[in-house]
Parts: C-alpha cells; sequence; structure tokens
C-alpha cells in the first residue's frame, strides 16, 4: 500500500493531485475528492483529459463521499455500505451513469488509497446505482496481474420481445462499411447499440473516426458496438465459453480501445441472438485486451477484467488549456 497522496484541498494553489489507470487500454485521469471539495466542472474535465495538452484520457473519475451528491444519497438509502461514489465523466466533460472499466480501475484507486482492503465486496455508488466490487483469479492463458469483478447490475433490451424475436431494433450506417447494418439495443444503465459483421476484415474496415449514425435517433446518444461472433470452446471443467471479437465509439469520447459496459452490452448481443441454450459465460477481446462477461440467472450482468494505475502526478492548473 502506498501513502495517501495529498487531496484536492491544493487546488486553491493552482495545482491538483491525480493518477492515472486503465482497463485494457480505457484510460482514466483519477481525483481523490474524498472530503468532498473539488467543484469538478465540465471543462476542467476537457482539459484533464485532453491528450495534448492535459494528462489525457478517455474520461475522468472523481472519488466522492456519496452523501455528497444527490444520487449518491439515493444509493446509500438502498445500501448503506456504498460510502464512496464514482463520479464519472466522459472526455467531453459530459455526465456519464456508468463505466464497467471505470468501475475497475476506481476499485483499484480505493485500494491503492487504502480506503479499500481488497478483502470481501466493496459495495460502490454510480449513477447506475450500486456496483459491487470483489477480485478475482485471472483467468489461465491471461498474463495480467490483477482482476476485479463487477456486478453490472440488471441489463435489459429497450426493444423488448419485439426486437428479440427480429434480432435487431436500428439501424446502423458506419462509414467504411458499404451499406446500413441491423442492430440490437441493450441497456446497461447506460445506453448501447450492438451491430454483428461477417468478419474481422469488416471490423478492421470500419472507420469509427466518425459517430456512427443510428436511427431511430437515441433520445441521449448511444455507444456503438461492432461485433465479430469467433465461436465457442468448453473448458476444463465443462464451462462453455462464447468469444466474441469488438470494437466500440464511446459517445461523448470516440473509438476507445475498450468500453467494459459496452462488452457486455456486445456479449449479450450475441447471446440474444444465439439463442436458447447460448452460453452465459463470455469473452470479449477488445483492442486493449479481454474482458469476461456472465449472464448470471438473476438477471445481473457480470464483468471481469484487469485494472492498472500507472502514475501519480501533479497537475499545473495554470499550464492547462483555457477553460
Amino acid at each position: 500500500m502506498t501513502s495517501t497522496p495529498p487531496g484536492p484541498g491544493s487546488l486553491a494553489a493552482g495545482h491538483l493531485p491525480v493518477a492515472k489507470g486503465h482497463g485494457t487500454q480505457n484510460d482514466f485521469v483519477l481525483l481523490d475528492d474524498r472530503d468532498g471539495l473539488l467543484a469538478l466542472d465540465a471543462p476542467l474535465v476537457r482539459a484533464l483529459a485532453d491528450r495534448r495538452a492535459g494528462l489525457g484520457g478517455d474520461g475522468v473519475i472523481r472519488v466522492a463521499p456519496s452523501a455528497s451528491l444527490p444520487e449518491g444519497t439515493a444509493v446509500l438509502a438502498d445500501e448503506p455500505r456504498a460510502r464512496w461514489f464514482m463520479d464519472y465523466r466522459n472526455a467531453d466533460g459530459s455526465i456519464a451513469q456508468m463505466c464497467g472499466n471505470g468501475v475497475r480501475v476506481f476499485a483499484a484507486y480505493l485500494e491503492r488509497l487504502g480506503a479499500w482492503d481488497g478483502a470481501g465486496e466493496l459495495a460502490l455508488g454510480t449513477r447506475a446505482g450500486v456496483r459491487r466490487v470483489t477480485r478475482v483469479p485471472v483467468p489461465d492463458g491471461l498474463a495480467d496481474a490483477v482482476w476485479y469483478s463487477v456486478d453490472m447490475g440488471r441489463w435489459f433490451l429497450p426493444g423488448g420481445e419485439r426486437a428479440t424475436d427480429a434480432g435487431s431494433d436500428a439501424e446502423v450506417r458506419v462509414a467504411g462499411l458499404d451499406v446500413p447494418r441491423a442492430a440490437l439495443s441493450v441497456d446497461l444503465g447506460n445506453p448501447h447499440t450492438v451491430l454483428a459483421l461477417a468478419d474481422e476484415a469488416e471490423l478492421e474496415a470500419a472507420d469509427l473516426t466518425r459517430a456512427p449514425d443510428v436511427a431511430p435517433v437515441p433520445p441521449d446518444g448511444t455507444n456503438v458496438e461492432l461485433v465479430v461472433p469467433l465461436g465457442e470452446h468448453t473448458m476444463d471443467d465443462g464451462t462453455v465459453v462464447g468469444r466474441v471479437r469488438m470494437r466500440v465509439h464511446e459517445r461523448g469520447v470516440g473509438e476507445t480501445r475498450s468500453c467494459g459496459t459496452g462488452a457486455c452490452a456486445a456479449a449479450l448481443a450475441v447471446r440474444t441472438w444465439a439463442g436458447p441454450g447460448a452460453p452465459d459465460v463470455w469473452l470479449v477481446d477488445v483492442p486493449g485486451g479481454t474482458v469476461r462477461v456472465t449472464a448470471r440467472p438473476d438477471g445481473h450482468v457480470e464483468l471481469a477484467g484487469p485494472a492498472v494505475l500507472v502514475a501519480t502526478a501533479d497537475i499545473d492548473l495554470d499550464a492547462l488549456p483555457a477553460r
């Protein structure tokens, strides 16, 4: 355990202590605001997440007391143990409900700060409700140092039975692909639209430097996942595991190396398309690594994967882009 870094009280002096971490290369700037003193606004988020003039990241995560936010107070009413709240912002400064990779990095950060001992279950507050985190063994064949598993809560298909039967409820046009593709909406506390491609050549051809066009247009935007099913295999213990490869365009960010809720959405969409008898456990390969998604009998989905803290820093606020 390292010593606790200075808190945001130094903000008044023009400096802000931060950390940097990632989950399968979905990267974040982390702020220790356990005293609840930092006013995190969109201009500051954009400046910190700027990859050339700031520290750089797909988003910014603030550790805040749950009791200091209305959303956190609501979480505490359901789970009094959820002392800490993951205040997550996209790189463009917009507020986001959830980030599956971010939850694991948040847990690793709390462990680094000494606010969690890494044992047992950690209950966290998020804008999508309580998230429960545990440390889990690293799967065979993967070299990651530490894995965390997160109960991501309930998931559902906004299109209901009609979308399940049809296999889609939306159409997506992606630059680099010749025709619009049918897609399936999946909700994990934040919105996702998943489309299947024929092979990895199509996946490579997709141009995600531009946001895909989704119809009908989602009222709050959507993350778009492009997936290629890679089949199934049986583990030594008899568990059948599916596998998919994915790329993602995140709303408010652009293409990222990984997206935790997006990996869940991709696995759940492919599982829906596969129909009865499809595996409950899926490995999802993203440009930044591999995560494991499990559809549980209670209607919840579980996401497991690595979390890595790579640096601490002291940001000179006067040197950031104009806010």
